[in-house]
């Protein structure tokens, strides 16, 4: 179940391939999550000493939490779990020019909380307009066909 999507990530980056991985939280965090007070927006992946990470995602605190969590940091840096072999794929690819590593979406499997991210290559503005260009034509090709 999908629990809150980059909208920003699937307009901007052209998608090669996707991974999907899992979060390191803790356990409020995990409440806040399924409870849909995350934001991807302005997040990105960090591949650093064989690990990924997850920077600038923002899980909000989770209201009913009691005051152990004064000290909560929204915005930390979270590890994200992938197989070696996804790592290091992952790390030979962004070697090319132009490639980066988004987070697309963040989803429950079960009782777990997954994320799902891509190696992604960003679009120019002219992929941009053409693709504004071409939602609008199917809206209108929907709204004609629902008059008649």
């Amino acid at each position: 179940m999908e629990i809150k999507r980059n909208k920003k990530a699937y307009f901007d980056y052209k998608h090669l391939e996707i991974f999907e991985a899992g979060i390191v939280l803790t356990g409020a965090e995990v409440k806040s999550v399924k409870a849909g007070l995350v934001n991807l927006g302005g997040s990105y992946i960090r591949l650093q000493g064989g690990r990924a990470e997850l920077v600038a995602a923002h899980i909000a605190k989770y209201p009913k939490s009691g005051a152990d969590q004064e000290a909560y940091v929204p915005d930390r840096t979270r590890t994200l779990l992938l197989t070696k072999k996804e790592l290091l794929r992952l790390s030979g690819l962004l070697n090319q020019r132009g490639l980066t590593v988004v987070p697309l979406s963040v989803y429950s499997s079960r009782r777990l909380i997954k994320i799902k991210i891509a190696l992604a290559k960003g679009k120019r503005k002219f992929d941009k307009r053409k693709a504004i260009k071409d939602k609008e034509y199917k809206r209108r090709l929907n709204s004609r066909v629902r008059m008649s």
